[in-house]
């Protein structure tokens, strides 16, 4: 699961970075929660 969701990630990254910002997978629980950490311009 843990792989499928950096690889979205990896997806939206390039939009998110050309604005400033950056997206940090933190965590998948074994519910299926997935927790991200937004950075730069993406924080607020």
């Amino acid at each position: 699961m843990r792989e499928k969701v950096q690889e979205a990630l990896n997806k939206v990254r390039p939009f998110l970075q050309r604005d400033g910002g950056d997206v940090e997978l933190v965590d998948v629980d074994d519910d299926g929660l997935v927790k991200v950490r937004l950075k730069g311009a993406c924080g607020g």
